[in-house]
């Protein structure tokens, strides 16, 4: 069973006094879509830098759920990865499994419960509750081999490659943010 995710949001009154706006459960929760990951959408931006008013003028996950944050933005998201996520997955065309990935961006990436292995294309680590990776634009997959949940807590920062790099992967597939934020 998956624990709810808390966001607490702070603002400021009209007298400029920093207030809470709010404090319940993460407004963007998904886990229909995908059995083995349930999200939850904390926050993002589209823009940087980011402005910063008294009161957001809309709620910022009032969007779908996507892979990588806006150009020049960032998503803070909590993923439960459910035990064995990786079994049952499809090929990509390249023969690589399907849950590998790329986006154009820098991942923090903390394991904050469980244990997780973060896979690459040559080698793999497992990490355990109080891990960080730091995800450069690698192609990458998350396998909880493990017979529990693994909570992860990732912000994604929007980034371009160099061109240096495009160079060396002419052929990379990069998940990458839809053209709107709507539905």
């Amino acid at each position: 069973m998956t624990k709810t995710v808390r966001r607490i949001v702070t603002g400021h009154d009209s007298a400029g006094k920093s207030i809470f706006l709010e404090d319940g459960p993460s407004p963007q929760f998904n886990s229909a879509s995908n059995p083995r990951v349930t999200y939850f959408e904390l926050w993002n931006t589209a823009g940087s830098p980011t402005p910063i008013s008294a009161v957001e003028p809309k709620e910022p996950n009032d969007r779908r759920l996507q892979l990588p944050p806006p150009s020049e933005g960032t998503i803070m998201r909590i993923i439960d990865v459910h035990p064995g996520n990786h079994r049952h997955m499809a090929q990509r065309a390249d023969g690589r499994s399907s849950h590998m990935h790329r986006t154009r961006t820098i991942d923090y990436a903390v394991c904050l419960s469980g244990e997780i292995y973060a896979v690459l294309d040559d080698s793999e680590t497992l990490m355990r509750a109080g891990d960080v990776l730091i995800q450069r634009g690698t192609d990458h997959a998350w396998e909880n081999r493990s017979e529990q949940d693994c909570r992860m807590l990732f912000i994604l920062i929007d980034g371009e490659f160099t061109d240096e790099l495009k160079q060396l992967l002419p052929d990379m597939v990069i998940n990458v943010a839809p053209p709107s934020l709507k539905e």
